[in-house]
């Protein structure tokens, strides 16, 4: 069930980086508080948001590659996965690592992109709002499996 104080320790999640740790003695651990806060996200107000990633990002069914890979099952999906795309060496290598799209990843990667895989050819400023990003997360979450 998601509590005022969940939402407040998925807040504070999203600032601090979803680390694992547990806060102020709370039994809700990061990552999971953080999970609940993408869950929160509104798949239709992301819909609006995703708009600001359809230059380069395509999404659904019968997605394509544009500039940035199609994103159809980015969520639980690997950095770099999507065959015939050219990814930037940064990325790739990100994706040999194990670096999974999960939302806290996504969230990092929309809040500065350069910041999160620096090398990224990923030109995207990014998502100032908290707000925003999990609505987007949400909606990507809507075309994906997991």
């Amino acid at each position: 069930m998601i509590t005022k104080k969940r939402v407040a320790t998925a807040t504070l999640a999203l600032v601090m980086g979803a680390t694992g740790a547990l806060v102020f003695g709370s039994s809700v651990p990061l990552a999971q508080a953080a999970d609940e806060a993408f869950q929160m996200g509104d798949a239709k107000a992301g819909k609006k948001v995703f708009r600001k990633c359809m230059a380069c990002h395509d999404i659904g069914p019968n997605a394509k590659a544009k500039v940035g890979p199609p994103l159809t099952g980015v969520v639980g999906r690997h950095a770099g996965a999507v065959d015939g795309f050219k990814y930037s060496d940064a990325m790739s290598t990100k994706g040999t690592e194990g670096l999974v799209w999960t939302p806290e990843n996504i969230n990092h990667m929309l809040t500065k992109p350069k910041d999160f895989v620096p090398g990224t050819k990923m030109s995207f400023a990014g998502l100032r709002k908290d707000k925003e990003r999990a609505d987007v997360i949400a909606y990507l979450a809507t075309f994906s499996d997991k």
